[in-house]
């Protein structure tokens, strides 16, 4: 795949994306790469996020806030693009190289590669067991871990693939983990890109992790078919656990070493009763997914403006 034949749609999703929608597009606009088309999807801004925006070259789509489901915005995104592949970059990811974009597209140039995801960096701010946890899912060379097949905040998706599997809408979250599996499953390879680096992280606040991990665990059930168990949820309680610690200990972090059994514990809550709520929903065929839907935007860290 030459130069031009690497022509794409960039989506950025925004809610209240003012601290740091600039700075993406900024980087984004400051590629070595320059042949895209900027696709903004807002559902909802109130802080500024739009005059923001309106600085670069872009197209605008706006979503109700209260309807947003990420599977079903997605797809209309994309159905609303035409180029060969479509770039996915969060509001609050920043590329930190020029090169970062070309680089995730280069590995398009295989036919049998659908997608391609980018190695995502914490930011200076992050936590202790946060710079653990993306050091274990984004390694600075080979592959990311199984588990890890898809990651969106920035990431490539060759229109085609789409085409043949649209995003699914079963469950409120873990789009990206959902297709990453079908995709392998169906035979098609999907490209982890170390050197595609962007800053990425999240200091989930209690209440915003319990909503994460309530969709994740929601979405798990749909994707592999089960819910978890009780040893399940205490094995990850105590391995998370011991990770924590060992990450704050390291850092000389008292607080977050104090914090880590809370979390664990809190992440253990959500991650059984969301896992609970998707088993029952997959076996009973129940289509509403609203009640993950309420649990992940009420505690959102966008659902009001800073």
């Amino acid at each position: 795949m030459n130069a031009s034949s690497r022509a794409c749609t960039v989506i950025v999703r925004t809610r209240n994306s003012a601290r740091t929608v600039g700075q993406a597009l900024t980087s984004l606009f400051s590629q070595d790469f320059r042949d895209f088309d900027l696709l903004v999807v807002d559902s909802g801004s109130t802080d500024g996020t739009q005059a923001i925006v309106s600085q670069f070259p872009h197209t605008w789509m706006r979503w109700p806030p209260d309807d947003y489901f990420p599977g079903r915005v997605l797809n209309e995104a994309v159905s609303r693009t035409s180029a060969a592949i479509a770039v996915f970059l969060n509001s609050d990811c920043i590329l930190l190289t020029p090169r970062a974009l070309s680089r995730l597209l280069s590995a398009l140039d295989d036919p049998s590669v659908a997608a391609a995801f980018a190695r995502q960096v914490p930011r200076p701010d992050a936590w202790p067991h946060v710079r653990a946890d993306y050091a274990r899912a984004f390694p600075g060379s080979g592959d990311a871990p199984r588990w890890l097949p898809l990651s969106l905040p920035f990431a490539a998706i060759r229109r085609a693939d789409w085409l043949e599997q649209p995003f699914y809408t079963k469950a409120w979250g873990s789009e990206d983990t959902e297709w990453g599996v079908r995709a392998l499953a169906r035979g098609r390879r999907i490209v982890y890109v170390p050197d595609a680096l962007v800053l990425h992280s999240h200091n989930y606040t209690l209440p915003q992790l319990y909503g994460r991990r309530f969709i994740e665990a929601e979405a798990d059930a749909f994707i592999y078919a089960r819910a978890a168990t009780i040893g399940a949820v205490l094995r990850r309680f105590a391995s998370g656990w011991a990770r924590d610690a060992a990450a704050a200990v390291a850092a000389r972090d008292p607080r977050d070493f104090a914090m880590a059994p809370i979390r664990r514990a809190v992440e253990g809550l959500a991650v059984f009763r969301g896992g609970r709520l998707g088993d029952r929903r997959r076996r009973m065929r129940d289509p509403d997914a609203g009640a993950g839907q309420r649990v992940a935007l009420s505690r959102h860290e966008s659902s009001s403006p800073d």
